[in-house]
């Protein structure tokens, strides 16, 4: 049932690829179409295609926008513009597949308050695709139903205080009021947080399909980052270490705790 469930959301992708194949198509566009979060949606598309959902648009693209300049009297940029290639130049490019230019990284510091977290563990994932197939993909449909939510959904790192004995690291969860006393769906645990401090870091918007690319270089900036250059250092069980849900438009959005020095 799975296998078939999965089937049918690359389907659904597939099919609003046809339909919108003349227009942006974004990451959430796709994930709202496959009813999946977009991290899911993307590696199931990966799984069942042979490629990632841009890999796919952009094939399907070149390909059909090769049989009109072929079988239609259209000027090859008319038919770039048409078929979402920013210009001329752009669709030349993606037959050539330049390489990705290396993008800068914004840091800021954010205040959280205590707060609680509705969420839900799995059993040994220590990163998202690994948590997606211990736990199932309805997770983020739950979590984005929740209307008293402080902020969007998470992926979390848990700190080593807050892992129960055999749960995951990695978790998804919202953060909701103090006051919120809902009723927890099967599953799910509701756990109080203290105030913290989170180092935020922000790649620069991005196209979706680079998603794991900018993922990869935001890890890579942190690894090198002194949060002491800011009067800070990190504060690993403070709080969990959280991630946003990729959207190109906004970045990678990453979160730590740190502490202030003295």
């Amino acid at each position: 049932m799975k296998d078939a469930d999965n089937l049918l959301a690359v389907q659904r992708m597939q099919a609003y690829i046809e339909v919108h194949l003349q227009e942006k198509i974004t990451l959430k566009a796709l994930a709202t179409a496959a009813e999946y979060s977009p991290w899911h949606a993307a590696r199931l598309f990966k799984v069942a295609t042979g490629k990632t959902p841009f890999e796919y648009i952009r094939a399907m693209r070149l390909t059909k926008a090769a049989l009109v300049i072929r079988d239609q009297d259209e000027k090859i940029l008319d038919v770039a513009l048409d078929f979402v290639f920013d210009s001329h130049e752009g669709f030349t490019r993606a037959h050539m597949n330049d390489p990705k230019i290396t993008k800068s990284v914004f840091v800021q510091v954010i205040e959280r308050p205590s707060r609680k977290i509705l969420l839900k563990r799995g059993i040994k994932a220590k990163e998202y695709f690994a948590y997606c197939e211990e736990v199932g993909c309805d997770v983020w449909s739950v979590l984005t139903s929740v209307k008293e939510a402080l902020f969007e959904p998470i992926g979390m790192w848990m700190p080593n205080h807050l892992i129960k004995t055999g749960t995951s690291v990695y978790v998804q969860g919202v953060e909701v009021p103090l006051s919120y006393d809902n009723v927890v769906p099967e599953g799910y645990e509701l756990i109080e947080l203290p105030p913290c401090l989170l180092m935020v870091f922000q790649s620069e918007p991005h196209d979706d399909e680079d998603f794991a690319s900018e993922i990869h270089e935001v890890w890579q900036h942190i690894e090198k980052f002194d949060p002491k250059v800011y009067g800070y250092e990190w504060d690993p069980e403070a709080a969990p270490r959280f991630q946003l849900s990729p959207e190109g438009y906004r970045g990678y959005i990453e979160a730590r705790p740190v502490k202030k020095i003295g």
